[in-house]
């Protein structure tokens, strides 16, 4: 789903879309603004429909010139009364100046155009019959207005100009009389046109024919002129695929009138030139769907070129204004995206036509168009044009018609103008009066003999003043004659001094004209050097840029390194400290386990001596093998001898290592162990019994005993007692460093027999006989020290109950 400012279908018509997207640009263009309206799809999808129309009914171009001449017909100015220079700027004539070039224009031989205005072509005949009479209201009516339009293509990245007159028609060759075809050296190939910019940072095409028109239909003729230049070809996709993107740009002049309202102020900071430009975007295709192969796989790649490159322009528009950056936009990648470039950056208004072709096959394509197209909403570029103010009073025309309207007016209530005729009739009297009056013509006598003798000398009289007359006029006459010659000979002889002079302005002239084209083709060397010194910079400001970046990335990572050295060496030292704590106490037990293994040794040495010493001492009869009991009683007592340290009380030897009777222990007791019901059990004191160990169980004790249940090899139970110290971590928690082990190991009687001494011994020695018992027999129980055994730090316990 795409989003759009206004979605038509595909029966709508021209009218709607022409008042909808195109008729507000047409308003601005007239108020002094400039705009820009494109169409934008793949090919085929009727883009060229779109700007141009159909026969009978015409399309954006024929209806954006029908309404701007609808709209300033009767405010029209003269032809050249407005004059653009080659430098994107415009002049003010005055009316003779204007009267003198269009003398001078019609002068000179006119070259024929496929086309005249008598023989309109027949093919765009119907496309500019509009009868809408569409015009823009509230126009300025004491400005004057000229339209200027100009037509150029951008194909294969170079401008070209499709106004321009070839000299000759370039598709057909001349043929000799051997049927071949002969190189014309005559014929010069259309010569691509290069973009500047003038003073007021607007992109230009330096010497493109810009031609001044009058109306609907010599504005739409010129169009289509230039039409007929434009590359197209057939391709699978479109027969007649537009291989180049089209640019048709109407200028609007107007200046306004002088305070009388008669002529055209002669001040050209009042002069505002507008624009309009309408272009027909070549469509994107792919290769593979088009079948392209030479020549029009080299446009194909040109035409996707330029058009990645006005959208990655739109992208770093889009980015700067969405989040306050300053990218380089690329303008300079395309002749497109540069030609437009005051475009985007604000001098205008910018509408987006989108065709979209329904086909199956164009569904990819279409969605790039539509996702492309979408993201360009949202980027801001227009801004509000400052007009130049005249301050001349507003309705200057019509007071001035008014005038001159009353002046015939009353002119001719008077008969005319009379002042001719009184000096025509005062001359005509001035002359009458130089002759002699007549005399009385009246005969009232028949033998009156006086009347016409008077007559006759009257006119005789008169007779002689006309030959006086004749005669000085022929003098006269002679003297202007010989007036208008010397007057001649002057003339020539300054025609001859004026013909030198021009001759010699002339080869000034030409010198100059030289001078220019050799200025010209150093500014085009000098500007290619600039493009390429531009390109280079370009490249050597991306590498700055990575480079940058590179090194920010090897700074934070150098920076992180450092921090990631601090926090391990922080954490080593702590590592050391805790192995440090833990090794000391290691060396503390082994030191304390390796005493009492010691003292444990001592204690068996004497013990061993002192039985040794009983057995030196006692009697040499033979001893009597003691009861069962006696044994018994005898193990409770050797059970019961001082331990080999001196002054301690007789303890159990597995309370030997506790620090204090204070310290307090945590009973970690699992409820998946099993109950041995054995005579000895573990019983700690001031223990805290617990099935799953806790941080706050832990926080209460200094001691941790686990107990763990496992099954040995001989399939009987072993029960192990682990034991640990508790001590505060770093961190704030507990943590348990574990001591020593103590092992519980229950087993079943064995087969192992052992004689026992009858009661009454044998005294024949008879040791054969000797009666033979097992250990169970012998002893319920049997508690067994080993040196350095688990009970304090450790013991080993081996029951069976019976």
């Amino acid at each position: 789903q795409y989003s759009f400012k206004e979605v038509f279908g595909t029966l709508v018509v021209q009218k709607e879309l022409f008042d909808v997207v195109a008729k507000p640009l047409v308003e601005d263009l007239i108020r002094g603004k400039n705009g820009l309206l494109f169409t934008y799809g793949v090919t085929g999808s009727g883009k060229t429909h779109t700007m141009t129309g159909s026969p009978g009914d015409g399309g954006l171009l024929p209806r954006c010139l029908d309404m701007i001449f609808n709209s300033i017909g009767p405010f029209q100015a003269k032809r050249f009364v407005f004059k653009l220079d080659d430098k994107n700027g415009v002049d003010v004539q005055s009316e003779v100046d204007a009267l003198l070039e269009r003398q001078r224009r019609d002068a000179l031989p006119v070259p024929k155009t496929p086309s005249g205005k008598r023989h309109m072509d027949p093919e765009f005949a119907d496309m500019i019959n509009v009868q809408d009479h569409c015009r823009v209201e509230d126009v300025d009516e004491d400005n004057v207005y000229s339209v200027f339009v100009s037509y150029i293509e951008i194909y294969n990245n170079y401008i070209y100009d499709l106004l321009e007159e070839a000299p000759f028609e370039p598709i057909k060759p001349k043929w000799n009389s051997c049927n071949t075809p002969v190189r014309n050296g005559d014929f010069i190939p259309p010569q691509s046109k290069m973009l500047r910019e003038d003073q007021n940072h607007n992109m230009y095409v330096t010497g493109c024919t810009e031609v001044e028109v009058k109306s609907t239909e010599e504005a739409f003729e010129v169009f289509w002129r230039g039409q007929k230049k434009r590359r197209i070809a057939n391709t699978q996709l479109n027969r007649e695929s537009s291989r180049s993107h089209s640019v048709f740009i109407i200028k609007l002049a107007q200046a306004p009138l002088d305070a009388e309202g008669d002529n055209v102020l002669q001040e050209k900071e009042q002069i505002t030139l507008s624009q309009l430009s309408l272009v027909d975007l070549a469509g994107s295709e792919r290769t593979n769907r088009t079948k392209a192969e030479g020549n029009r796989l080299r446009e194909a790649g040109n035409i996707n070129q330029s058009l990645m490159t006005l959208r990655t322009c739109i992208e770093v528009l889009r980015e700067n204004q969405l989040y306050g950056t300053n990218k380089m936009v690329p303008y300079r990648d395309s002749k497109l995206t540069h030609l437009f470039k005051n475009y985007f950056d604000g001098e205008g208004k910018v509408r987006m036509i989108v065709c979209v072709n329904p086909k199956a096959e164009d569904y990819e394509e279409s969605l790039q168009v539509m996702r492309f197209a979408e993201m360009t909403q949202e980027v801001e570029v227009a801004r509000p044009v400052d007009r130049p103010l005249c301050g001349l009073t507003p309705g200057r025309r019509f007071r001035n018609q008014a005038f001159r309207e009353e002046l015939a007016r009353k002119l001719e209530l008077r008969g005319g103008p009379l002042g001719g005729e009184t000096e025509e009739q005062s001359v005509a009297e001035m002359l009458l009066q130089n002759f002699p009056p007549l005399p009385s013509c009246e005969l009232l006598d028949i033998n009156d003999d006086q009347t016409l003798p008077k007559l006759i000398e009257a006119l005789e009289q008169r007779h002689k003043m006309r030959q006086m007359l004749a005669e000085e006029f022929a003098k006269n006459v002679l003297a202007f004659k010989t007036m208008l010659q010397e007057f001649d000979s002057s003339v020539l002889s300054k025609e001859h001094y004026i013909q030198g002079k021009l001759s010699e302005k002339e080869k000034t002239i030409a010198g100059q004209r030289t001078e220019l084209e050799r200025l010209e083709k150093k500014i085009k060397t000098l500007e290619y050097k600039i493009e390429i010194l531009e390109k280079t910079a370009t490249i050597y400001e991306e590498d700055k840029r990575n480079l940058q970046q590179e090194l920010e990335s090897k700074s934070q990572k150098l920076q992180r390194q450092a921090s990631d050295k601090r926090r391990l060496e922080a954490r080593l030292q702590g590592m050391v400290a805790e192995t440090t704590m833990k090794w000391e106490k290691e060396c503390e037990r082994r030191v304390a386990a390796k005493q009492l293994e010691m003292q444990n040794k001592l204690w068996v040495k004497d013990e061993k001596l002192k039985q040794l010493k009983a057995i030196v001492t006692e009697p040499k009869e033979k001893p009597e093998r003691p009861s069962r009991e006696r044994d018994r009683e005898k193990a409770v007592q050797r059970s019961l001898s001082p331990p080999p340290v001196p002054n301690a009380p007789p303890v159990r030897l597995r309370h030997r290592r506790s620090r204090s009777a204070g310290e307090r222990w945590v009973d970690h007791k699992p409820p998946s162990n099993v109950p041995t019901e054995t005579v000895l059990q573990p019983h700690v004191p001031h223990a805290i019994t617990v099935a799953t160990a806790s941080e706050k169980a832990l926080a209460k004790c200094d001691k941790y005993m686990l107990t763990h249940q496992e099954l040995a090899s001989d399939g009987e139970i072993e029960t192990k007692l682990i034991k640990g110290d508790v001590f505060k971590t770093r961190g704030g928690g507990q943590a348990v460093q574990f001591t020593d082990i103590e092992t519980l190991k229950q087993e079943s009687p064995t087969g192992r027999k052992r004689r026992s001494s009858p009661s009454h011994p044998d005294p024949l020695g008879e040791a054969a006989d000797s009666e033979w018992t097992d250990v169970e027999t012998r002893c319920s129980v049997a508690v067994e020290m080993r040196a350095g055994s688990a009970l304090g730090p450790g013991y080993q316990h081996h029951a069976q109950p019976k």
